[in-house]
């Protein structure tokens, strides 16, 4: 149980880190940026797609098998990720005019990824208690698909009327959030039963519902030949990541 809480808290840790990935986007240019981070969401919508498909799911099957319930708990994640962007706005694809003051989007963008890390930490520590191995796929998987968020993140706060200083400690403190989430998870492993299950399944409905809904239609605005084989390249780079992983195992 040692090695859960290791490996589960360096997991959060590193994906928590990864918030401060904007402030190296300062000196790049926007349309340089936005070409380069269109392959990086082929890649995450790989490894979401990999990692719910071909680590959690087995997993979950091979413990409890395969049943109604597993079926409601996988869709229960994809509508509760659903709900997520409906009442929390967890997309970014908006604008605002800041005015000289902070806008109160940007105040609900904190809110909404402060529940969303929340909900990564969970994730995170859940499948840990699944396996070691799932564990590291999902934090393969989860951490891949922040770069790209938390790079958008930071530009909505600067947007939003923040400080680039200011924004990037703010959104720091937002993704340590996750920590909550993985200690969360792993204390109810002696009172919860099958706790792991129940969280690893509804991942599963997470991860479909996020790399289906969020990353594939972002894609689809890139319709030039050359851009969307390398779009495909990637999204099959990101699968392979996934069936590497499986040799860990």
């Amino acid at each position: 149980m040692l090695n859960v809480w290791v490996y589960s808290l360096v997991s959060v840790l590193i994906v928590s880190l990864i918030s401060l990935v904007g402030v190296f986007t300062l000196s790049v240019k926007h349309e340089k940026l936005r070409k380069g981070l269109i392959y990086l969401v082929s890649i995450a919508a790989g490894t979401l797609f990999g990692g719910a498909l071909l680590h959690l799911l087995p997993e979950v099957i091979e413990e409890h098998g395969f049943g109604l319930d597993v079926s409601l708990l996988v869709l229960g994640g994809i509508v509760l990720f659903f709900a997520l962007e409906k009442v929390i706005h967890w997309h970014h694809h908006h604008t605002v005019e800041a005015e000289g003051r902070v806008h109160p989007f940007s105040i609900m963008i904190l809110v909404g990824d402060a529940l969303h890390n929340f909900l990564d930490g969970l994730i995170i520590g859940a499948t840990y208690l699944i396996s070691i191995p799932a564990g590291i796929a999902t934090t393969i998987a989860v951490a891949l698909h922040e770069i790209p968020q938390e790079i958008s993140d930071f530009g909505v706060l600067i947007h939003g009327g923040f400080s680039a200083s200011r924004a990037l400690l703010l959104n720091f403190a937002s993704a340590l959030v996750a920590f909550l989430g993985v200690i969360l998870a792993l204390s109810l492993q002696g009172y919860v039963e099958n706790i792991g299950f129940f969280i690893a399944s509804i991942a599963v409905g997470a991860f479909i519902y996020i790399a289906g809904s969020d990353l594939i239609p972002e894609l689809h605005k890139y319709p030039k030949l050359s851009v969307s084989i390398m779009q495909l390249i990637a999204f099959v780079a990101g699968i392979l990541i996934m069936v590497a992983l499986l040799f860990l195992e």
